[in-house]
């Protein structure tokens, strides 16, 4: 049995004419229907062969005629009633063969068609229609074999055959013989250059072949002799869509439903193609009306299910893909987009077996691998993630973020094994515009602000450019306050949210009415309740969609929406690509720029922006004194501190620590900590635990630098914030990492009073702890390069005296310098905003600013 698509393409075959009966000389009357007939005067031709009939029902001349006159206007089954009649009347020639032969074939009955080609050829066995023929009514049976070989047989009788040899390559194709079928259709056109069946014909198997641009210009010549062809568009269109000129095969589909809008697989397509240039809501609408026209199609469903997942309406994407998976079990994208569905929904487990069920169908899907390691990231099964990444890599190296996504998982796992290779890889990729890496897992490698740069910009202008309709009109608000709205997913027990709840109570509500937009998950308790009772609005946008958050925004008339989230994982740039809001900033979350020329701001301060690195940022910067890092200075300290022993560390000897995250550790940093365990004789290195993929490799990696494993000390959990911060008072000395340092973590541990030594990267994420050294006043700590930090961290351990200095100094800047200096914090945070907000009012464009010092009773 053909598939749809082989049906189409044999019904692009050419057949012969019929061949009218030669009457025998010395009957003008049926000499007469025959010229009329030839003339296509056919109800003329038809009135003279009734005259014929009613003399003599017998007349096997008029009622071949009749017949083929019959078959001309549509009417096949009357024509084989005429031709049978023929027969039974005495006419044995091979022309009315052939000729019932071709009407028994257009109404399918095929067996009996081949059998009266073949009476044809006993008569004729040189009639070359016939053989072309019988071709046909074999290919329409699947019998490719014996179609290849009536037409070739044919071609010998009568090479210059063009239509014979479009159908010899159209079989010779579904043989799966490409390049004899693609000679074959080169053949034809030879013969006839205007073949536009040809033509079209090679196009698809070049198409199939993966040689699109060759495919296009076939279909460009088809469709100069056949412009009506909406066939012919639709597969012109699927080739520009397949090598990304999105642009040209929407219009090419918009074509096809000019000259006929209930086009199946034009509407279908146009749908496919709207998906990819990120016009989710107009692919649905498209994929809408391809379901009136089919409604049980499971492609179109699987489809429609990706474009509702593109407008984060997950349970009606859900929905769509088990609609085509209960059409087709079986169905690979539906399967895929099921899982992303599920993902969406937060049910990372069920979108795994999801995944997994498609690979079972297709073990070398590399999407389904892709984002099967995503699923078991958010499983927090981590090392069986990174070998899903090196399986997809292996299959598709340029598959986007694959090899971003295999080097952050193996980071998570602490394998470095190939790290200097992968690192120079994805890094080079970037600078060639390739898509390795998700722009927060870019911030990981040794990069600079210019290669993040240009990989926040490629990220967004791929998945999330701006909108053409803006939702801010340029309307300017006239409110009794300013109308900050902060939107993020982690109103909950987050580093943002512990860093900055003490900043939302302290907003001054006399000048400011803050929202927060949250749509992440909610926590009950204590903490919960505090983050809710921060501002003058707190709104749960869970269950809403890009769209209706910055809807919601702009009704609320928000003055400044302000971005928490950037490119980490459930950020939602989409929100701010509408332009809910005459300002937009970005703050915190994300340590980075977002390389999106709708976020007008980025809050930093001078040392994770210097002076002169503004224009690696897409944001205009607002500076703000001493440092952009807020603090809670109410956040509670464990008054119990723990024992050397319940915390697993040796009774006596220097405790290094780093309670960084895994991904953040690199090799020539840990190479650094061996060196200095090796120097400080009984020293441990104090680490949070993570996955047991990464302790097991740490443990490895120390023991092949000739280190004890056990001198490596790995940190449980704690239930309670301030018990981690107590048990910081066991520590000696804090260790950075580079290039992306500690942020949160490191305030946390000044403010325990453990200082921390740092080595300055090259970008914002690697400045961060930095810039905290400096508000807290011991710059000292602040090293240039590996080897002045690895100097710097030894003379401190070796040297109990001045640590104790570097702590108490710590002590008492803690009370005397800004950077817990909550209050002092908000009233520069509030110049900021007030600064952006009074150029919107005065109808200027954004631009950089730093916020004056105010005067505070701390130095």
């Amino acid at each position: 049995m053909m598939n749809r698509r082989q049906r189409r393409t044999a019904a692009r075959q050419g057949t012969s004419a019929p061949q009218p009966a030669v009457r025998p000389a010395g009957s003008p009357l049926f000499a007469t229907a025959v010229r009329h007939f030839q003339a296509g005067s056919l109800k003329e031709a038809n009135r003279l062969c009734g005259q014929l009939l009613a003399a003599n029902p017998q007349d096997a001349g008029a009622l071949h005629l009749s017949g083929l006159i019959a078959c001309r206007v549509g009417m096949p089954q009357i024509g084989v009633d005429a031709f049978r009649r023929a027969l039974e009347a005495g006419d044995q020639s091979a022309p009315l063969y052939y000729n019932l032969a071709e009407a028994l074939r257009t109404l399918g009955e095929l067996d009996e068609a081949i059998a009266h080609y073949q009476g044809a050829l006993e008569v004729s066995p040189n009639f070359t229609a016939a053989r072309s023929g019988l071709g046909s009514a074999f290919m329409l049976q699947g019998r490719l074999d014996e179609a290849v070989a009536a037409y070739r047989r044919a071609i010998e009788l009568d090479p210059a055959q063009p239509v014979v040899r479009n159908n010899l390559g159209t079989a010779l194709h579904q043989q799966g013989k490409l390049e004899e079928a693609l000679a074959a259709f080169d053949a034809a056109i030879a013969s006839n250059p205007d073949y536009a069946a040809a033509l079209a014909n090679r196009g698809k198997l070049l198409a199939e072949q993966g040689r699109h641009d060759e495919a296009i210009a076939s279909y460009d010549r088809a469709f100069g002799f056949d412009p009506g062809n909406v066939e012919l568009l639709c597969d012109r269109a699927a080739s520009l869509r397949l090598i990304d000129r999105l642009d040209e095969a929407l219009a090419s589909y918009e074509r096809a439903l000019a000259a006929q809008p209930g086009h199946f697989d034009a509407r279908h397509g146009r749908g496919q193609v709207l998906s990819l240039l990120l016009r989710p809501a107009e692919a649905l609408a498209e994929f809408e009306r391809a379901l009136l026209l089919k409604p049980d199609d499971a492609d179109v469903l699987s489809n429609r299910g990706w474009a509702l997942f593109g407008l984060q309406r997950w349970e009606e994407s859900l929905a769509s893909c088990e609609r085509a998976l209960a059409i087709a079990p079986d169905h690979l994208e539906a399967l895929h987009n099921r899982g992303s569905a599920l993902i969406g929904l937060g049910r990372p487990e069920e979108a795994l077996a999801s995944y997994d069920r498609a690979l079972v169908l297709k073990p070398d899907h590399a999407a389904a691998l892709n984002h099967r390691g995503n699923a078991l990231l958010q499983l927090d099964r981590v090392d069986e993630a990174a070998q899903s990444f090196a399986r997809t890599v292996a299959l598709d190296p340029d598959l986007e973020y694959a090899l971003g996504n295999l080097f952050h998982a193996q980071l998570l796992c602490c394998d470095w094994s190939g790290y200097d290779e992968a690192r120079d890889l994805i890094t080079s990729g970037a600078s060639e515009g390739k898509q390795h890496w998700l722009p927060f897992m870019f911030q990981t490698a040794p990069t600079s602000a210019a290669a993040q740069l240009a990989c926040s910009r490629a990220y967004i202008t791929a998945h999330c450019p701006p909108s053409p309709n803006s939702l801010w009109r340029g309307e300017r608000y006239r409110h009794d306050r300013v109308r900050i709205a902060y939107v993020s997913a982690d109103f909950r027990n987050h580093p943002v949210a512990y860093s900055l709840v003490q900043v939302w109570e302290g907003h001054d509500r006399a000048r400011f009415e803050t929202s927060a937009i949250s749509f992440g998950p909610l926590i009950d308790g204590e903490f919960g309740q505090r983050l809710k009772q921060a501002f003058d609005h707190f709104i749960d946008a869970r269950d809403r969609h890009d769209r209706d958050i910055a809807a919601l925004l702009r009704e609320q008339e928000v003055d400044i929406a302000v971005d928490l989230m950037g490119h980490t994982s459930s950020g939602r740039p989409g929100i701010f690509a509408l332009r809910p809001a005459p300002v937009q900033a970005t703050f915190l979350g994300y340590a980075g720029t977002t390389g999106a020329d709708y976020i007008d701001y980025i809050v930093a301060d001078q040392t994770v922006i210097p002076q002169g690195e503004q224009r690696f940022y897409s944001e205009r910067v607002a500076y703000l004194p001493d440092t952009f890092m807020p603090f809670d200075n109410t956040r509670q300290i464990g008054a119990r501190t723990p024992s050397r022993h319940q915390q697993g560390l040796p009774e006596t000897g220097f405790v290094f620590c780093s309670f960084n995250n895994t991904y953040k550790l690199t090799p020539p940093v840990f190479d650094v900590w061996m060196r200095l365990l090796h120097q400080v004789e009984g020293s441990v290195l104090w680490l949070s635990g993570g996955n047991p993929a990464s302790i097991a490799n740490r443990r490895d990696y120390a023991r092949q630098r000739g280190i004890d494993p056990d001198r490596l000390i790995f940190a449980s959990r704690t239930e309670r914030l301030e018990d981690h911060l107590a048990r910081h008072r066991l520590a000696g000395l804090f260790l950075d990492t580079l290039p992306y340092n500690a942020h949160v973590t490191a305030a946390e541990a000044l403010w325990t009073g453990l200082p921390i030594v740092t080595c300055l990267g090259t970008s914002y994420s690697g400045r961060v702890a930095a810039s905290l050294l400096r508000a807290v006043g011991l710059p000292e700590l602040v090293t240039e390069n590996l080897e002045e930090y690895e100097a710097l961290a030894l003379k401190l351990a070796r040297d109990p005296a001045l640590l104790g200095q570097t702590k108490a100094k710590l002590a008492g800047n803690r009370a005397t310098h800004k950077l817990f200096d909550t209050a002092h914090y908000t009233r520069h945070l509030e110049s900021a905003y007030e600064t952006m907000w009074q150029r919107s009012q005065r109808g200027e464009p954004p631009a950089g600013f730093a916020v004056p010092p105010l005067s505070s009773n701390r130095h």
